[in-house]
C-alpha cells in the first residue's frame, strides 16, 4: 500500500513538472558580429520594465533564455545596459531571433511566434500610414509657405480623414484577430485615445480565451474604468 502511494506521489509530481515545461518558451537568439556582452530578456511588470533572465556571451553569436509563458505577451532582448533592445511577442515553444550588432532592432528577423507574425503584418501597414502623414507634412508646409488658407484648410481636412482611416483599420485588424493575444495588444497600444464605442466593440470581439489572457483582462479593465468615469 506505502508502495502504491510513493508511485502515485511521483507521478504527480512529474505530471507537474510536465505542465510547467509546457509553458516554457526558449528565445534562442543569434546576432552576428558579437564578439562579447551580456543578454538580458525583459517584460513588463506592472509599469517597470524586468528581468527575467541573461546569458553572459563571449566569443559566441548564438545563445538562449527561457521564461515561463503564462500568457503570450511582450518581451525584450536587451543587450546590457545599452538602448539596443528587440521588441518581440513571446510565446510557449520556441522563438528564434536573428540579427547583427550595429543594425541591433532594425534588421531583427523574429520566427516561431504567431502573435508577432500578426503584428508584423499590422507595423507593415502602420509603416504605410506614417509615409502618408509624412507627405500631408510635407503639403502642409508648403501651404503654409505660400500663405494660401485654402490649401492649409485642404490639407487639415485631409488630416482628419487620414486619422479616421487609421483608427478604423487598426480596429478591424484587432476585431479580425480576436482569436490571439495580438488583438487586445494592439487596442491597448494604439486606440486609448479613440472613443469608447470603438474601443468596446473591440473589447467585446474578444473570444473567452484571449478575454483571459494578460492583455485581454488589461483591455476590459480598461473599457470598464473608462465607462466609469463617464457615468
Amino acid at each position: 500500500m506505502k508502495k502504491t502511494g510513493l508511485i502515485i506521489v511521483i507521478a504527480l509530481a512529474i505530471a507537474a513538472c510536465s505542465k510547467e515545461s509546457d509553458n516554457t518558451m526558449y528565445v534562442k537568439a543569434q546576432i552576428k558580429g558579437l564578439k562579447k556582452g551580456t543578454f538580458f530578456l525583459q517584460k513588463q511588470m506592472d509599469s517597470l520594465i524586468v528581468s527575467v533572465d541573461s546569458v553572459s556571451v563571449n566569443g559566441k553569436e548564438d545563445f538562449v533564455l527561457t521564461d515561463q509563458v503564462d500568457s503570450p505577451e511582450m518581451y525584450y532582448l536587451t543587450l546590457g545596459n545599452s538602448s539596443k533592445r528587440i521588441a518581440f511577442f513571446g510565446e510557449k515553444d520556441t522563438v528564434y531571433i536573428n540579427s547583427q550588432l550595429d543594425l541591433f532592432a532594425v534588421k531583427a528577423k523574429i520566427k516561431g511566434s504567431d502573435n508577432q507574425d500578426i503584428l508584423n503584418q499590422f507595423n507593415e501597414f502602420q509603416q504605410k500610414f506614417k509615409d502618408q502623414r509624412l507627405d500631408l507634412v510635407k503639403e502642409e508646409f508648403e501651404a503654409r509657405k505660400k500663405n494660401s488658407q485654402d490649401s492649409i484648410d485642404l490639407v487639415a481636412s485631409k488630416l482628419r480623414n487620414w486619422n479616421k482611416r487609421r483608427i478604423l483599420y487598426t480596429a478591424n485588424f484587432a476585431v479580425k484577430h480576436a482569436d490571439r493575444e495580438v488583438g487586445p495588444y494592439i487596442a491597448l497600444t494604439e486606440l486609448t485615445n479613440t472613443s469608447i464605442k470603438l474601443l468596446d466593440t473591440v473589447n467585446n470581439s474578444m473570444t473567452p480565451e484571449i478575454r483571459a489572457s494578460k492583455y485581454g483582462k488589461q483591455l476590459e479593465a480598461f473599457v470598464k474604468e473608462i465607462k466609469a468615469t463617464e457615468q
